[in-house]
């Protein structure tokens, strides 16, 4: 698998996130500078790292949504490959319009970071590593996690099986609890709590090494 990751000023998980794909793929990630305004020939799988990009002025990822590099994940994804934005890269892919919904600042007005318990919502390339149901424990370091979207929105999520992650305990006031979501083709995921951060057992706990771990067998197959 040829994987990219991108970087923004602030972000702070790139390597994080660069680290666990070395892991499961063999292969250093490339790491892809904002400015740019294309992906490598071949990529087939891009992560959206979590930070504070552009110092979260504005709104979070509301300018990092907006750079060079953005314009050429967005027509990645189009085409089909694999894009997975975590935290701050979820907010990155909402605000690109990759991803429906918001996310709004969290309903305590407090930074939450803590081991939380997440179960597996749905179905997904992202999710094959898990059963639906099951219950997992991953970090969140967020402020502004809290998902938001019109009920019509929530609604469809639902029914087309597209929300991957819910938290299993309140965390931010998500609507419905929504961690994590995928786009209506499947190739996107966006999701607050870091599995980069949950991968070998110096972080307590190794539950998000398998998110990683399908990704390679699916984009891989």
């Amino acid at each position: 698998m040829k994987s990219a990751v991108i970087v923004f000023p602030g972000s702070n998980c790139d390597r994080d996130l660069a680290v666990a794909l070395k892991a499961v793929t063999g292969r250093e990630p490339m790491m892809v500078w904002h400015g740019d305004s294309a992906l490598p020939d071949g990529v087939d799988f891009v992560g959206v790292p979590g930070g504070f990009s552009y110092g979260d002025y504005l709104r979070s990822g509301a300018i990092a949504a907006r750079s060079p590099i953005m314009r050429a994940v967005v027509e990645a994804a189009d085409r089909g490959v694999t894009v997975f934005g975590v935290c701050n890269g979820f907010q990155v892919l909402t605000e690109a319009g990759l991803l429906p919904g918001a996310l709004m600042r969290n309903a305590g007005l407090n930074f939450v970071c803590r081991t939380v318990p997440l179960t597996v919502a749905g179905e997904s390339r992202f999710t094959a590593g898990y059963k639906v149901g099951e219950t997992i424990a991953v970090p969140v370091a967020h402020h502004d996690g809290n998902y938001a979207a019109d009920e019509a929105t929530l609604d469809r999520l639902e029914g087309e099986g597209r929300i991957a992650f819910r938290y299993g305990e309140p965390v931010n006031g998500s609507a419905r609890n929504i961690a994590g979501i995928v786009n209506d083709r499947g190739n996107v995921l966006g999701m607050m709590p870091h599995p980069e951060r949950a991968f070998e057992p110096a972080h307590g706990n190794t539950d998000g090494r398998r998110l990683f771990e399908a990704l390679v067998d699916g984009v891989v197959a």
